[in-house]
């Protein structure tokens, strides 16, 4: 089930992931990322309650650098892995999906078919290494540890637009 794309305004956010490079399909290397993540909020005696998401930060398919975060305002020793940054603030095509990560990539392509529709431009650009993005995000509202339902799992697909 997929909600109807729309334009968000959205606020900075600041994060904590662990960046990655990964080839499709990259369902393994996620669990460690996680781990690793959760790891340095328990080790820091901070609650992980933000938003839980993986930022694709390069595609050159099948070819990614991903990040696999948390928003905090929480100060997180960074270590290892561990990066920090800032989700960027402005204008955001989104959807919200409802059922099997497996299903992802064709939401996705249904949103990138609705914003050329619409003649939105994401807030990208072409490198020799591939496409760039300022922040395209898949949000997990639930997880499976949380839902185990595959049919019930929620993710939230946000793509920065262009100014």
């Amino acid at each position: 089930m997929l909600t109807i794309p729309r334009i968000v305004n959205r606020t900075a956010q600041r994060y904590i992931a662990v960046r990655l490079p990964v080839s499709i399909p990259f369902g393994d290397d996620l669990d460690p990322a996680f781990d690793a993540l959760f790891s340095a909020f328990a080790s820091a005696g901070v609650e992980p309650n933000g938003m839980e998401f993986i930022k694709f930060n390069l595609i050159d398919m099948p070819r990614l650098e991903i990040e696999v975060g948390m928003t905090t305002n929480a100060a997180i020793p960074l270590s290892g892995r561990l990066i920090e940054g800032e989700l960027p603030a402005g204008r955001y095509a989104s959807l919200t999906h409802t059922g099997s990560y497996a299903e992802l990539m064709d939401v996705t392509a249904m949103l990138v078919g609705w914003a050329k529709e619409k003649g939105l431009k994401w807030d990208s650009r072409q490198t020799p290494d591939g496409e760039t993005f300022a922040c395209r995000l898949e949000v997990h509202e639930n997880n499976p540890s949380i839902e185990p339902d595959p049919a019930r799992l929620q993710t939230t697909l946000l793509f920065k637009l262009a100014d």
